[in-house]
């Protein structure tokens, strides 16, 4: 069929006309930069970082961007230079996008990003090793319409635990610090609220990129809309123990990443709930925690994917189980590991002292022994010393006792009248011979006693009486370890104290 000549031209205007409400509205030059650090070099690697990227580079281009450069485990050098790069491109776009995945931290009230290499172990190497936000800031500075920055950087972070503190005043916060960004148009948003930290999750991607790679880049959909979507999705994947935050302000107009599709007026479409049940079980599945099943419940109590939720609860119910199971164990085995060990020194110690308490009391009997001993040897030693004084003294005693008891001879004596005396039995008759009265003669002459108590003195003490000369003999007696002799005139003794065996108390001096 051919139209006529005069309706050819309204033909021509109408299909222009449906082919330009059927294509999106014009949204300019749309430009994004993903960074994932995940293979840090100094502490721990995370797991999710580049999947989390990877996820955001596919949803971005999904959206039409017209740039989405994708940069993996970057150095700080290698950061900086991307940095630089995005610049340029940003030059000229309505909207710039900066995600970055990794290690973030906050010091000073200043947030920083962490790339693999950095080596923070002071406080002061932030400065060095880090980048700030506000180096991002300038990155994405050129863009007209909307400068948005989504930092997934609020986890736990390792460095903090081990960096030194050069002062006690400067300080390091949990998660980042609070921004309020100085250009207009700049949203910046946090995968958890300032001074918290974000959770990986268990699967390939963390809570906040899954509700992210749904929410952001829905057709039309604001963009501060889109986050509180987010923020609902996350709170209820987590247990209400993370929640997202966005800071900074727009104007009054509705800024979407993805501009709504114009098309020609047409019959509202049927909604299907199981197509929508389907998705959200998918966004469940991926998150794969007891929470995002339990929400996923919550709005879908019935239906095909509600029983399969409810599997997936009891699976990740009964993992819990074993999980807490085996723990029990291990503490239980540690305990009897313990007790043993705890056992095991006791007997060792009672051991030990016993071992002491033997020893000791050996030692004891030793020293008692020993004591006995030595008052043995003492005794011995005393009664040898005495037997050798005795030994020493019994020639002395002897012939002192002989000295002056009985008078001299008869022709010495005094004279008296009466009449005469007895001879005394037993006497050696040598005293009868005309030389032993000769020798006493001489003896009584020379001042020397002839007997001590009626004896005689011994042999061996005559010789050196004899010596003597009867003019030196005085009315002492000095005697030493061998003899005693009268002390000779001119002379005494004196007393210089001391004494004992072979020793002499008393010298003879003369004047």
């Amino acid at each position: 069929m051919s139209w006529p000549q005069s309706l050819q031209f309204p033909r021509l205007l109408l299909a222009a006309t449906l082919l330009l409400l059927c294509q999106p509205a014009f949204a300019g030059k749309r430009v994004a930069l993903i960074i994932g650090n995940s293979a840090y070099q100094n502490v721990p690697p995370l797991a999710n970082p580049v999947n989390d990227g990877a996820v955001m580079t596919r949803t971005f281009k999904d959206a039409g961007f017209d740039v989405v450069d994708f940069r993996r485990d970057l150095s700080a050098q290698q950061t900086r230079r991307a940095l630089r790069d995005f610049a340029d491109v940003a030059r000229d776009a309505d909207i710039a996008v900066v995600y970055y995945a990794g290690h973030g931290m906050e010091s000073e009230g200043a947030n920083y990003l962490i790339p693999v290499d950095a080596r923070l172990e002071r406080d002061t190497d932030v400065y060095d090793e880090t980048l700030s936000l506000d180096r991002i800031l300038v990155a994405i500075e050129p863009a007209k319409k909307l400068r948005l920055v989504i930092l997934d950087a609020c986890r736990d972070n390792p460095f903090a635990k081990a960096m030194e503190r050069t002062t006690a005043t400067r300080g390091l916060g949990l998660g980042l610090a609070k921004v309020e960004p100085s250009s207009p148009n700049t949203l910046i948003a946090y995968s958890a609220k300032a001074g918290s930290t974000a959770q990986d999750g268990s699967g390939r991607n963390s809570p906040f990129t899954i509700s992210l790679s749904r929410r952001l880049t829905t057709p039309g959909l604001d963009i501060r809309k889109a986050f509180g979507f987010v923020r609902d999705d996350v709170l209820k994947a987590t247990g209400n123990r993370q929640e997202p935050f966005v800071y900074g302000s727009l104007g009054g107009e509705d800024v979407p990443l993805v501009p709504a599709a114009r098309v020609a007026a047409q019959p509202p479409a049927t909604a299907n709930p199981r197509a929508d049940a389907r998705r959200d079980y998918e966004l469940a599945l991926q998150i794969g925690n007891k929470g995002a099943f339990e929400a996923f419940l919550t709005q879908y109590p019935d239906g095909f994917y509600a029983s399969l939720a409810r599997l997936q609860l009891d699976k990740l119910t009964a993992d819990e189980n074993r999980a807490a199971l085996a723990e029990q164990a291990r503490a239980a085995e540690a305990e009897r590991a313990r007790l043993a060990a705890q056992g095991a020194a006791k007997e060792v110690l009672a051991q030990a002292e016993a071992k002491a308490q033997a020893e000791a009391k050996a030692a004891e009997q030793a020293r008692v022994a020993a004591e006995q001993v030595a008052e043995i040897a003492r005794q011995q030693a005393a009664e040898a010393e005495r037997t050798r004084q005795e030994d020493l003294a019994t020639p002395l005693q002897a012939a002192l006792e002989t000295v002056g008891t009985e008078p001299a001879d008869a022709d010495l004596a005094p004279t008296k009248k009466g009449p005469p005396r007895k001879p005394i039995a037993g006497r050696d008759r040598s005293d009868d011979e005309p030389s032993a009265r000769k020798r006493r003669s001489s003896e009584r002459r020379l001042g020397m006693p002839a007997t001590v108590d009626s004896r005689p003195l011994p042999d061996e003490v005559r010789p050196q009486l004899r010596a003597e000369k009867p003019a030196l003999v005085s009315g002492q007696i000095y005697c030493d370890a061998y003899l005693c002799r009268p002390v000779r005139r001119g002379c005494h003794l004196d007393y210089r104290g001391g004494g004992g065996p072979a020793q002499n108390a008393s010298v003879e001096v003369c004047d």
